[in-house]
């Protein structure tokens, strides 16, 4: 839960609201409805909703979900989880009430044990989950960016560093050249692939 919950925050102070909502989806969605646990998240996705709307300028859609996130996350201790929920509270009263205030001033960062975190601050679990999100925003296939997470854990497993690895951080942390690192891991999973098929091959039995 943890890794999740912090792979989204950093996601989403990095001003990527959406790929945040998705970090978080997965894991909500396992999650018995109506638990503390589960409300967390559906309001913190609901949230980060109502703040891509709110951008948007889709004012109706922003005031929707400010309100079905303040529901959500009603009755949660500040705190819970690690979360600062009442600055997000006292945001989501604001935006339901006037969702141009988004233009005015900026929403409130996320914090989760008192940090604003950053990528640089997520460890190599959260920092996967991240990449994860954030390749579906550059467009990457579902299969490509699946394949190259399940190697770099592998790396991650066996020597706790390796090329996969090294590119899947990138993507994370290098905002600016995050095309030419997709490119680069898109190519690496595809030589991982055409290697693992001719050692699959070699062990085929003879005819």
């Amino acid at each position: 839960m943890d890794d999740v919950l912090r792979a989204g925050v950093a996601v989403y102070n990095a001003g990527e609201h959406h790929a945040a909502h998705d970090v978080w989806e997965e894991r909500w969605l396992a999650l018995e409805s109506g638990t503390d646990d589960e409300r967390l998240l559906h309001g913190l996705i609901q949230f980060t909703a109502a703040v891509h709307h709110a951008h948007g300028h889709n004012w109706t859609g922003a005031t929707g979900l400010a309100e079905s996130a303040q529901e959500y996350l009603a009755g949660l201790p500040d705190g819970y989880r690690g979360v600062a929920l009442d600055p997000i509270r006292r945001f989501l009263a604001e935006l339901a009430a006037d969702p141009e205030r988004i233009e005015r001033a900026p929403p409130p960062r996320l914090t989760h044990d008192g940090v604003a975190l950053s990528f640089t601050d997520l460890d190599a679990e959260a920092t996967l989950a991240a990449a994860r999100a954030l390749a579906e925003e550059l467009g990457m296939e579902a299969v490509v960016i699946d394949r190259a997470i399940g190697y770099a854990r592998e790396e991650l497993e066996e020597a706790g560093r390796g090329p996969m690895l090294a590119l899947v951080f990138d993507l994370v942390r290098e905002e600016r050249h995050r095309g030419l690192v997709r490119q680069r891991l898109v190519q690496r999973v595809e030589r991982r692939r055409r290697r693992d098929r001719d050692v699959e091959g070699l062990f085929e039995p003879g005819e």
